[in-house]
């Protein structure tokens, strides 16, 4: 079942692509995290640790705003061929939760990729044609440089078809998308990381990407993740965000990986600030 909410006249509609088992222990992916953070975390997602093993989502977001224009956040694991087929759970089924919201591939006016890891990606590109024909696919200029430079392969994979048909978007820093939707830089998880924030005064939402992956980093947000590529930026990135956040009245968070799509950030200063 499709889970939605509204802010501000814009409906976000959490997009399931699968669910799984993440390949390396918790304990080797966040090894700063005290027994006491685990337990606390344990409260917020319960259901994020079966068995000693993390169970995490793989998620997107579809935004339907008032003029009736559609952004999507991220684009989950893919089909069966996809990149991430190496570890995720492929094949992932966002072409059938697209169907069940009503949205057409076609109708899509935007592409919001969080960043380049390939959990994030896989619906992007079939079959070297952008998935989504109509739309443009926004990434930070520091995410595609990093790519042109490091990741020959998904250069071909991803930046090349989006370049071929014009649909490549390169933004610096924060960019509105309209309806009160904006990107904001989050680098550090990987160096061009974004995530997408709507805030009216009474209520903010911000889409995470891999902001934070965890509840534990509810718990503390100062704690680092294995899988980031620059440990501190991500940190200083995390805890800023969610420190100016915090005195914004009522925060929810849209995550592609806890167990409940929107999480209501905790009142008060983030722990570990």
């Amino acid at each position: 079942m499709l889970v939605s909410r509204e802010f501000a006249g814009v409906t976000v509609i959490a997009l399931r692509d699968a669910a799984g088992v993440f390949p390396d222990p918790l304990d080797v992916v966040f090894p700063q995290a005290t027994s006491e953070d685990w337990r606390r975390a344990g409260e917020l997602d319960p259901a994020a640790v079966r068995h000693g093993r993390w169970h995490l989502q793989f998620r997107c977001f579809a935004c339907r705003l008032p003029d009736g224009r559609v952004i999507l956040i991220d684009t989950g694991i893919g089909p069966a061929d996809a990149p991430a087929r190496t570890w995720a759970p492929v094949p992932g089924r966002l072409p059938e939760e697209l169907a069940a919201a009503g949205i057409d591939p076609d109708a899509v006016d935007t592409v919001v990729l969080t960043h380049m890891h390939t959990d994030h990606i896989g619906w992007a590109v079939r079959d070297a044609t952008p998935y989504f024909r109509n739309a443009r696919y926004l990434l930070q200029r520091a995410e595609v440089e990093a790519i042109d430079a490091a990741r020959p392969a998904m250069a071909e994979w991803l930046l090349q078809p989006l370049r071929a048909t014009g649909q490549l978007s390169v933004v610096d820093g924060e960019s509105k998308l309209g309806g009160g939707l904006r990107v904001v830089a989050t680098p550090g998880h990987t160096p061009g990381h974004q995530s997408v924030l709507l805030a009216d005064g009474e209520q903010t939402l911000l889409v995470t990407g891999d902001l934070l992956v965890h509840a534990v980093q509810l718990v503390d947000p100062t704690l680092t993740y294995a899988n980031d590529m620059d440990p501190d930026a991500a940190r200083a990135s995390r805890t800023g965000l969610l420190r100016d956040l915090a005195g914004q009245g009522e925060v929810t968070l849209a995550t592609s990986h806890l167990t409940e799509a929107f999480t209501r950030l905790p009142a008060g200063p983030p722990a570990g600030d």
